[in-house]
């Protein structure tokens, strides 16, 4: 099965940006946020960077003050979820680099002010819950295409 969720979290516990591949409920959903969350951060680094919590897959990464968390879930038809912990973990990683391209080095201010382009890079990279571009350049390409535009759009109005 895709990715499920993907949270982006800071070391308090506050969710920065989130984005749900599979219909769950406002309820259900800020539950399984906050206790995804507290298990992510009350872990210490010593230990792994996987864990299973109601039947979802969970990889999380720490870079800086932010966690990054990656959620699966095995497919209706499949008693084990089949998907690669090291190769979400490469996701993770690939995003953060791209992010880091993009706005230099990318901290908890650039998504939370820029949240609308975050998105937008998250949405070149994954599609239905689905990888499907990593290359960096592809993905900065059309984030520049679409700021240069806005900028023609601002400069025909002054």
């Amino acid at each position: 099965m895709p990715i499920s969720f993907l949270l982006m979290v800071n070391k308090q516990g506050q969710t920065r940006l989130s984005s749900y591949y599979e219909w769950i409920s406002m309820a259900e959903r800020t539950a399984l946020e906050s206790e995804i969350i507290r298990k992510c951060l009350s872990r210490s680094e010593l230990q792994c960077s996987f864990l299973e919590y109601r039947g979802y897959k969970v990889v999380y990464r720490r870079y800086a003050s932010l966690f990054f968390i990656v959620g699966t879930k095995p497919s209706p038809d499949e008693e084990e979820n089949q998907e690669n912990e090291l190769g979400l973990l490469e996701f993770i990683h690939t995003l953060v680099e791209t992010m880091d391209r993009w706005a230099g080095s990318i901290c908890e201010l650039d998504i939370m002010y820029q949240l609308e382009q975050v998105h937008f890079l998250l949405d070149e990279m994954v599609m239905n819950g689905c990888i499907v571009e990593t290359n960096k350049h592809n993905i900065l390409r059309q984030i520049d295409l679409m700021e240069r535009e806005s900028q023609k759009a601002d400069s025909m109005y002054r």
